[in-house]
């Protein structure tokens, strides 16, 4: 296993160590390799704490590795001597303040339900210790935190750990240019191990070779994940593969996997939940009509996903009988126009830090796509109670001035059709590169290229 370097995280570490000074009842989940586990490694660094990883096993071996932590940690040799016999007596012997940490907690649960029973009255009658539940299986976490659960509305603390953000990934490319980096996270997301198994002193298409086309361990990761959280795999592969293929309304969806219609949104509903594939309207619609489905798009939110999809799944003839040559030539004709889709979201994001720290037009306080009909504009930026709103255009290309006054002139024709009548309007272009930007920002446009979030990667 590749040991996870720990980037980032501030949120997350603080949230948790405050609600460890509580003896809180803490459930911390996400996807396989998100980094969980190193997040509450770190989280522990200075304190007791013990940590089970759960496992396939009988109890009574789960109680005696418990017995061995304890004396590990006090020094009693008892805990060796007359190892544990139950959960009940473990909670008791458990010190106090130490931290106890039950990772892939459903593991636990499947093999023993009882466990949810015993903390229920823990946690109600002899809590003297912060208790931590983590787990990989998303839907199973969640729902042990739901109505009916034995420990519902006993936890302080429920905590998703999230893939990184684009600005945080460059510590594990320090070599590599922002295109490149661009290029990286289009391909891995911000899921740390993914990451780590890029080599960073080999260029993004080498990485790619190795470990897509040349059956690495990314290779096979995204069908390992899907079977791992969920059944049908079949099922969701249709539709990962329908949506990859440009089908994106529920309608189209529905008709391209031949899958009935009041199956769907379930199937649909887990995959967004998972993170994998995200559910879009039209960013100035109003609440009652986000809900509806004639107004949905979807795409698949995850950029590894998104790209085993693209590149990986259509070739997996050729990549198992040992034809690296067809994938890759399929890479090197299609990446580009790839790269694009995932840098409107690196956009998106630049966007929100900017608005963090006060550095655009106005303080925005929702952001997304707008479309109609075939006309469509990549992030719109709004405060509705202002009245305000930044338009901005994603290229991932180098513009020549000409070029970018093009495509600021062809927004402003765009901005029209929102009816946005008697606002404030802002407009904004983010590219590769872009000739004239300080003449463009003194006519009182917004225009950003690679450099400019140079300063961003690593905060």
């Amino acid at each position: 296993m590749i040991m996870q370097k720990f980037v980032n995280r501030k949120d997350e570490l603080s949230k948790l160590r405050e609600a460890f000074e509580r003896n809180s009842l803490i459930v911390v989940y996400g996807r396989r390799r998100v980094g969980k586990t190193r997040l509450l490694v770190e989280a522990v660094r200075d304190r007791p704490h013990v940590y089970h990883l759960c496992k396939e096993e009988e109890v009574s071996e789960t109680l005696k590795a418990l017995s061995i932590k304890l004396f590990r940690l006090t020094g009693n040799e008892e805990f060796i001597r007359k190892p544990l016999f139950s959960f009940e007596e473990f909670f008791e012997a458990l010190p106090p303040g130490t931290v106890l940490i039950l990772d892939e907690f459903q593991v636990l649960v499947r093999n023993y339900p009882r466990i949810l029973g015993i903390l229920q009255e823990y946690l109600d009658f002899h809590a003297k210790a912060p208790i931590v539940l983590c787990g990989s299986i998303v839907s199973m976490m969640e729902e042990l935190t739901q109505y009916g659960s034995p420990i519902y509305g006993r936890r302080s603390l429920a905590l998703k750990v999230e893939p990184l953000k684009f600005f945080h990934i460059g510590e594990f490319f320090p070599s590599y240019s922002m295109e490149e980096l661009v290029e990286a996270y289009s391909i891995l997301g911000g899921v740390p191990e993914y990451l780590l198994r890029f080599d960073p002193s080999v260029s993004v298409e080498e990485n790619v070779r190795r470990e897509f086309f040349g059956r690495g361990f990314l290779y096979n990761e995204a069908e390992f994940l899907l079977r791992y959280e969920l059944r049908d795999l079949s099922v969701y592969n249709t539709i990962l593969e329908a949506i990859n293929y440009g089908h994106r309304s529920f309608n189209d969806l529905r008709n391209a996997t031949g899958i009935d219609g009041s199956k769907l949104p379930r199937y649909l509903g887990v995959l967004i939940e998972l993170g994998i594939v995200r559910r879009e309207t039209p960013i100035t619609l109003k609440e009652r009509e986000r809900s509806k489905r004639r107004n949905s798009r979807y795409t698949i939110a995850d950029n590894y996903f998104a790209f085993y999809y693209s590149f990986v799944h259509p070739f997996k003839e050729e990549i198992e009988l040992g034809l690296p040559d067809v994938p890759l030539g399929n890479f090197r004709k299609n990446f580009n126009r790839y790269v694009g889709f995932a840098f409107e979201g690196v956009a998106k994001q630049f966007l929100i830090e900017l608005n963090r720290a006060g550095k655009l037009p106005f303080h925005f306080t929702k952001i997304g796509r707008w479309w109609h009909k075939n006309e469509e504009i990549d992030l719109l930026a709004l405060n509705e109670r202002e009245e305000k709103a930044l338009f901005v255009e994603v290229k991932w290309k180098d513009l020549s001035e000409r070029a970018a006054r093009g495509v600021l002139r062809d927004l402003e024709r765009k901005a029209e059709l929102v009816g946005m009548k008697d606002w404030r309007e802002s407009y904004g272009l983010a590219a590769k590169e872009v000739d004239g930007k300080e003449e463009l920002r003194e006519e009182g446009y917004l225009a950003w290229n690679l450099k400019d979030l140079r300063g961003l990667d690593q905060t």
